[in-house]
C-alpha cells in the first residue's frame, strides 16, 4: 500500500486557517486568505502585462514586416526562456530568499520590455522575449513555493483554484488591452513594463517570510513514458497548440486584417474558454473513465480548427468558435496532468509534474516554429490545419491506448484540479492531499 505523503507545512506549525509567518504590516497573522492576497495581486498584475506583451509583439511583428518564421522564431523565445528560467529561480531562492528574487525577475522583465520599444528589430525581440520568459518561470517558481508553504489541507484546493484564475484571467485580460491605442508605437509596451513593476509593490510591503524551497527531482522521460505514455505525448502536443495560440494568435489576427480591437477579443476568447469549461470537463472526468473525456474533448479541438476553417476570421463566429477551442485545448492539459497522476504513487507527483512540465514547455517551443513554417509556406490557413492536426494526434493516440489498454476503475482516479497555463511542477504541491490505496 502507497502512504500519501503528509501535507507541506503539517509539522511545521500549520493549524486550521492559521499559518506562522513573519509577516508585514498589512497582513494579520491568522489569516491565510489575508497572507496569499497581495501575493495573487502581484500574480495577477504581471500576468496581465504577459499577456498583453504577446499580443503587442505579434500584430507589431506583422506591422513591422519581419516575416511569418522570424516572428515564429520570436515567440518560440519565450517558451525557451521559460524553461531555462526556472534552474537560476531556483538556485538564487536557496541564496537570497523569494522577496529578493521576485523583485529581481520583475524588474528584470519590466526592463527587457523597455528595451523592445527602444530597439524593434528581430534580434532583439528575440533575446528580449527570451529573457521575458526565464523572468516569467522564475517567478513562478517564487510564487509556487510561497504558495505551497502557506497552503493547508483545508485551504490548497482553493488557493489552486484562485491561483487558476488569477493567471488565466490575467492573461486573457492583458489581451484585451490591446485594443487600446497606441498610434505613438511604445505606449503599450510602456504598458506592460509599469503593470509588471507595480506587481513588485503589494508583495514586497505585505510579506517577509521566506519559506522553504522543495526541488523535485524530476521522474526519468523514459520511466514515465513507460508508466503512461499517453499522459506524456498528450503533454507534449497541448503544449504544441497553446504555443500555436498564444504565440502566434496576434500574428494571424494582423495578417487576415483584424483590427487591434479584433484581434484583442480573438486572443482573448480562448483563455474565456478555458475559464468557463475547466470544471464542467473536469467533473464530468470524475465520473467517467478519464481516457474517454479526453479522446471527447481533443475530438472538440479537432472539430472548432476545422470549423474555423470554414469562417471568415474576422466574424463574430470566428470568435466563438475560437471561445471553445480554447475551452477543449488548456482543459485538455489539466486532464492530462489528473490522467499521469491516477497512475503514479503519490511520492512521485512531484517529480512526474516536472517531467510534464519540461515536455510540455518543449511542445511550446515547437509550436510556434512550426506554425510559421507552415503559415509563409503554405498560407495562414495553416493556423488552425496546425491546431487541428495537433487534436487529431492526441484523439488518435488516445483512441489507440483505449483500444490496446484497460481502462483505470473510476473509483481509482485521483480528482482533477483544472492547472493555469504555463504553471510549473510546484503547482502540483497544491493538490488536495487524497489517500490511494494501489498503484
Amino acid at each position: 500500500m502507497s502512504q500519501e505523503i503528509p501535507p507541506k507545512g503539517a509539522d511545521a506549525g500549520h493549524a486550521g486557517e492559521t499559518i506562522d509567518v513573519d509577516a508585514g504590516p498589512w497582513i494579520p497573522r491568522s489569516s491565510t486568505a489575508a497572507a496569499t492576497w497581495a501575493l495573487f495581486l502581484g500574480l495577477g498584475l504581471i500576468m496581465v502585462g504577459n499577456g498583453l506583451n504577446g499580443s503587442v509583439l505579434g500584430l507589431r511583428a506583422q506591422a513591422e514586416g519581419f516575416g511569418t518564421e522570424i516572428t515564429g522564431l520570436i515567440m518560440a523565445s519565450y517558451f525557451l526562456g521559460f524553461l531555462a528560467g526556472t534552474k537560476y529561480a531556483e538556485h538564487a531562492l536557496k541564496n537570497v530568499g523569494h522577496i529578493r528574487v521576485f523583485a529581481a525577475l520583475a524588474s528584470g522583465a519590466s526592463t527587457v520590455v523597455l528595451i523592445q520599444a527602444i530597439s524593434v528589430a528581430p534580434l532583439t525581440w528575440a533575446i528580449t522575449r527570451f529573457l521575458f520568459g526565464a523572468c516569467l518561470a522564475g517567478i513562478y517558481v517564487v510564487v509556487e513555493s510561497w504558495l505551497n508553504d502557506m497552503a493547508t489541507n483545508q485551504t490548497r484546493g482553493r488557493i489552486l483554484s484562485v491561483y487558476m484564475i488569477v493567471s488565466m484571467g490575467g492573461i486573457g485580460l492583458g489581451q484585451l488591452m490591446l485594443a487600446i491605442e497606441d498610434r505613438s508605437g511604445f505606449r503599450l509596451f510602456i504598458f506592460v513594463s509599469v503593470l509588471v513593476s507595480m506587481s513588485l509593490l503589494p508583495v514586497t510591503l505585505s510579506a517577509s517570510t521566506t519559506p522553504p524551497l522543495v526541488v523535485p527531482e524530476p521522474m526519468p522521460l523514459r520511466q514515465l513514458l513507460r508508466i503512461v505514455p499517453t499522459g506524456v505525448v498528450s503533454s507534449f502536443w497541448t503544449g504544441a497548440a497553446a504555443g500555436v495560440v498564444m504565440g502566434m494568435g496576434a500574428f494571424y489576427g494582423s495578417l487576415s486584417g483584424m483590427s487591434p480591437g479584433q484581434i484583442s477579443v480573438f486572443v482573448s476568447a480562448p483563455i474565456l474558454g478555458a475559464l468557463v469549461f475547466q470544471w464542467p470537463i473536469g467533473w464530468v472526468s470524475d465520473r467517467a473513465p478519464r481516457r474517454g473525456v479526453m479522446l471527447a474533448v481533443a475530438a472538440g479541438g479537432l472539430t472548432a480548427s476545422l470549423l474555423l476553417l470554414l469562417v471568415d476570421p474576422k466574424s463574430d463566429v470566428a470568435v466563438v468558435l475560437m471561445f471553445f477551442l480554447g475551452g477543449a485545448m488548456f482543459p485538455l492539459y489539466s486532464l492530462t496532468i489528473a490522467y499521469t497522476n491516477d497512475w503514479i504513487r503519490p511520492e512521485e507527483i512531484l517529480g512526474a509534474s516536472a517531467t510534464l512540465i519540461r515536455v510540455n514547455g518543449s511542445g511550446a517551443v515547437v509550436g510556434p516554429v512550426v506554425v510559421a513554417i507552415l503559415m509563409a509556406a503554405a498560407g495562414a490557413s495553416f493556423f488552425y490545419w496546425t491546431l487541428a492536426g495537433v487534436h487529431a494526434i492526441v484523439a488518435s493516440y488516445v483512441l489507440m491506448r483505449i483500444i490496446v489498454r484497460d481502462p483505470l476503475p473510476v473509483d481509482a482516479q485521483r480528482k482533477y484540479v483544472a492547472f493555469p497555463l504555463r504553471a510549473l511542477a510546484g503547482a502540483t504541491g497544491l493538490l488536495p492531499r487524497r489517500r490511494r490505496s494501489s498503484r
